[in-house]
């Protein structure tokens, strides 16, 4: 089989020899778009990353493409309802990042919660003032946890070992694990207006785009934080800004934004597919505004990425290319 690898570093074409006597892989560095889409037409199997955009534009561009296996959890970057029309099977990484992800949570919330990139940045330049620098202690605070999937499970574990107090929300609650871990659900309204601490854990579906937004915010317990590593278009950017400037949320801890890939590679604003609409545009500014807030820590997408939780992804991603050539597909993923 012709495979098309996007994304891809060194150490991971040594972990795909096992495919190589049999197909031709190719290993692209860079992601998959419009842009090189049409260089990679006879390709009977793509493994994107989180990057790459397989939109019907893209697939468009792939008339022999039965299998696409994304190296990720989420797959909110491929068109589902395309592949459906078309038979393309969709198999994701259900399961390598729990504890990575939930680990960056409270490396997000300690470093806003103690102020620790100002104070960082202090010392280096010599000073050694603690002016502006007091935080708050996490135990006994309230984490609203949104979403409790297998990541938001490991968040309400760790916030345990904290000593905070735990309120979910969930439209499937989980009862063995809230009698097990000892926390209630309650109502997104309920958690907004309780939680300290509100940290998102929720797919990006047509349901959870702009979850919080203007209404949600004015909801929050004034001074809350708000954490976000699921998916950025979860969040109505414009509204966290104004909830930030005008001191409704205390600070934010982001590794998620929505036009990621435009962020990433400003020149690819000019490129005619980009930016689609205002909206587009809107967000983008408002992304910029975020990054310049003194009380909003933004890392690039980064949760993931520990070696344990890259080495699962690869492993999987690779069984689940194997099982699809056996005849026997895994992992598989269905449009909602």
């Amino acid at each position: 089989m012709n495979i098309a690898m996007f994304e891809t570093e060194e150490w991971e074409r040594q972990a795909c020899v096992h495919l190589e006597p049999h197909n031709r892989l190719r290993y692209v560095g860079e992601p998959l778009d419009s842009r090189n889409a049409a260089d990679f037409s006879d390709a009977e199997v793509a493994s994107p990353f989180v990057n790459s955009r397989l939109d019907a534009s893209v697939l468009s561009n792939f008339p022999r493409l039965k299998l696409i296996a994304t190296r990720s959890t989420g797959y909110d970057h491929i068109d589902l309802q395309y592949c459906r029309t078309h038979g393309i099977v969709v198999s994701n990484v259900p399961d390598y990042g729990d504890s990575t992800v939930a680990e960056h949570v409270f490396a997000l919330l300690l470093a806003v919660a103690r102020n620790l990139v100002d104070a960082v940045e202090r010392t280096r330049r010599g000073r050694f003032t603690q002016t502006g620098l007091r935080g708050f202690e996490l135990r006994d605070r309230m984490i609203g946890v949104v979403g409790t999937g297998r990541i938001g499970l490991r968040v309400i574990e760790i916030a345990r070992g904290f000593g905070m107090n735990v309120l979910c929300y969930d439209l499937q609650p989980n009862n063995e694990a809230a009698t097990r871990l000892n926390f209630a659900y309650t109502t997104l309204d309920q958690l907004l207006s309780d939680a300290d601490v509100v940290t998102l854990h929720v797919p990006a579906t047509s349901g959870t785009q702009r979850m919080l937004s203007d209404r949600e915010f004015s909801r929050m317990k004034p001074g809350a934080i708000l954490i976000n590593t699921a998916r950025g278009n979860i969040v109505d950017v414009e509204a966290m800004v104004r909830a930030l400037a005008d001191g409704r949320l205390r600070a934010a801890g982001l590794d998620v934004l929505p036009q990621e890939p435009l962020i990433r590679e400003e020149a690819a604003i000019f490129h005619q597919d980009a930016v689609r609409d205002a909206e587009d545009f809107k967000a983008l500014v408002a992304n910029h505004v975020l990054l310049r807030f003194p009380n909003v820590i933004v890392t690039p997408h980064n949760a993931y990425n520990t070696d344990a939780a890259l080495e699962r992804i690869i492993s999987t991603t690779l069984a689940n290319i194997d099982a699809f050539m056996q005849g026997t597909p895994q992992n598989v993923v269905s449009l909602h």
